[in-house]
């Protein structure tokens, strides 16, 4: 959790409201399917709906109250890899900023699988 204070107050914002952020942006870029997560009892990725997607998002806190972000994807199949992870990397470093004014340090993207 961080806490933005200023002169009229402070304000909280939890890890749930930065998964939810992060894996919404994602979601949205182009060539993603969705976020993924890994089953447990069979070891394979699952695509995650959209009301359960902050699973595939971790995020961790640093002193100078920075936030890393690791997101696991499934892409669509054919598309480009390295142009889909920069847009992500992009969008969601630019999204969590503006949403909350909290600096992203690094956006790491898993793709985890890819899907037709």
């Amino acid at each position: 959790m961080i806490n933005h204070s200023n002169e009229n107050g402070s304000v909280n914002v939890s890890t749930s409201v930065y998964t939810d952020i992060a894996g919404t942006a994602a979601s949205n870029c182009f060539g993603v399917k969705g976020m993924a997560a890994r089953s447990v009892s069979d070891g394979v990725y699952h695509l995650l709906r959209k009301e359960s997607m902050a699973k595939g998002v971790k995020v961790e806190f640093h002193e100078d109250e920075s936030i890393s972000i690791d997101l696991h994807i499934i892409v669509d199949n054919g598309v480009n890899l390295g142009a889909v992870g920069a847009s992500i990397i992009s969008e969601v470093r630019y999204v969590v900023n503006k949403c909350t004014g909290t600096q992203v340090r690094d956006v790491n993207v898993y793709i985890d699988s890819m899907d037709d």
